[in-house]
């Protein structure tokens, strides 16, 4: 091959190796920024007195999911999304490192405004656990779910979360008139467990049997048992 021919593809070869390199930093940054702001989110509802009930629901807990970022919007539609980690608790209470999740949903009926939403799932059944690791669950249709209390002074009832799978808090900022209720649809984020751990890492093999790990996610697993 002529110099000057093999010159450029060399060059080509080594900047696609370079973007390769960058695009793969990228994304692990944006799930260590999701597991990062995850632990945040549970160290303000621990500190809350809103949600003194937490704990004792983190106790009982099969798993929780942690959506740091919920955007709701609606007027009269209405729907919402948002990026989640699932973390699962053994037999020993030990949390497993997170699995990556998106949060979805549409809603009808009487409900206007916008608000962002710090919201905690905490799974209290194995089904409610099983439900979640599929590739796609339905909150009310695939789990049954609880809400627990609406923190930052908009007032919200505190259902008994007997029977049920799923107990809901979340922490509003801004104000969304109607209740949107049940319906959220929670997504595996397949490509992003890859991404952070490994090829082959799937919501199970991270969440239920312990075959991966990755030393930033400790932080977060360190809050969720108290340290």
């Amino acid at each position: 091959m002529p110099r000057r021919i093999f010159t450029p593809l060399l060059f080509l070869f080594a900047f696609s190796l370079t973007l390769t390199g960058a695009l793969s930093a990228k994304a692990a940054s944006d799930q260590q920024e999701l597991i990062d702001s995850a632990k945040y989110t549970m160290e303000r509802m621990l500190k809350d007195e809103v949600f003194s009930q937490v704990p004792a629901y983190l106790a009982r807990a099969k798993a929780v999911l942690i959506a740091p970022s919920v955007f709701k919007a609606g007027f009269f539609f209405g729907g919402e999304g948002g990026s989640a980690v699932l973390l699962g608790k053994n037999a020993e209470g030990e949390w497993s490192y997170p699995a990556f999740y998106t949060l979805g949903g549409a809603s009808f009926g009487l409900q206007f405004g916008a608000e962002n939403s710090e919201v905690l799932y905490v799974i209290l059944t194995d089904d409610g656990l099983e439900s979640v690791l599929k590739t796609q669950v339905t909150l009310g249709a695939d789990a049954s779910v609880a809400v627990g209390p609406v923190g930052a002074g908009i007032e919200g009832a505190t259902t008994t979360s007997f029977g049920a799978d799923i107990v809901v808090f979340s922490r509003s900022v801004g104000l969304f008139g109607g209740v949107a209720g049940e319906g959220t649809v929670i997504y595996g984020r397949k490509s992003w467990n890859e991404l952070y751990y490994g090829e082959g890492a799937t919501a199970k093999a991270i969440v239920q049997e312990g075959g991966v790990r990755n030393e930033n996610a400790d932080a977060l697993r360190a809050v969720l048992s108290g340290k």
